[in-house]
């Protein structure tokens, strides 16, 4: 997202900040969304900058007032009144606010720690199991469907906001199932101001070491660091840690595939 549509989900953000988040708000705002991606002419309507603020927060509010809680109506007015680079960005602006409200929401319910323990395990579970997978990310089964088989595998084993979340992944308004398991992954690491380190191990590490790892990488990127440690034996030893686009590879195989390299010449 560019220039003023990055301004304007900043703005929808402040609106989300003010309000009290209740544990439906997200799929309020998520709804929306997925309102605007089915009517084009609405989209346009909204976020048409030729229009005054006052003519589009009044449609919003004409067509929606009643119909969605005043907290959503709240962040929906603040976003319509600003300025998109496209018309689609208004509605990703709402499905990425429909994700960090339901952050907050956990974060609140003092649960947030859980919910991104869940995500991590559901995201690797998944890349795990090829024909799960499959199922959920082919757009010939109805969503409904998929949404009922992650429910199924999640049901009596994950808090409510992240079955929440993965229903929603199912959806994925252009996004794929992995896609969006990441990107809710890294909003409630936000919601911590906390970066994701992707750890791989040939053997799971300690409490002990998760800790002093995460300081460690805390101390070199100047902030909380959230560990998500999967286990490849393919790494033989040592450490390899993904951060953002930055890779910090300290492996043995690593380091045979450089001498290997450096023999070939």
């Amino acid at each position: 997202m560019r220039g003023t549509s990055r301004e304007s989900l900043a703005k929808a953000q402040e609106a989300l900040a003010s309000v009290t988040v209740t544990e439906g708000l997200g799929a309020e705002l998520f709804s929306v969304a997925k309102l605007l991606d089915g009517n084009g002419s609405l989209r346009r309507a909204l976020t048409d900058p030729a229009r005054p603020v006052a003519t589009r927060t009044g449609l919003a509010q004409q067509l929606l007032g009643g119909k969605i809680s005043a907290q959503a109506l709240e962040i929906l007015t603040a976003a319509v009144s600003g300025r998109w680079v496209s018309g689609r960005d208004l509605g990703d602006s709402l499905d990425e606010l429909s994700v960090q409200a339901d952050v907050a929401y956990a974060d609140g319910q003092r649960k947030l720690d859980d919910v991104e323990d869940e995500l991590f395990r559901l995201d690797r579970i998944v890349t795990a199991e090829r024909a799960l997978n499959d199922k959920l990310s082919d757009r010939n089964i109805p969503v409904a469907t998929r949404q009922e088989l992650i429910h199924g595998l999640l049901q009596g084993k994950a808090t409510d906001v992240t079955v929440r979340l993965a229903e929603r992944a199912v959806d994925g308004r252009g996004r794929n199932f992995a896609g969006s398991m990441r990107a809710y992954q890294v909003a409630a690491a936000n919601r911590r101001s906390a970066s994701i380190a992707t750890v791989r191990v040939a053997a799971d590490l300690s409490e002990a070491d998760r800790t002093r790892l995460a300081t460690v990488l805390g101390r070199q990127y100047g902030r909380d660091i959230q560990l998500n440690v999967i286990v490849d034996p393919s790494v033989v030893g040592g450490v390899r840690v993904d951060i953002g686009d930055e890779v910090i590879d300290g492996t043995i195989a690593a380091r045979l595939d450089e001498a290997q390299r450096r023999i070939a010449g």
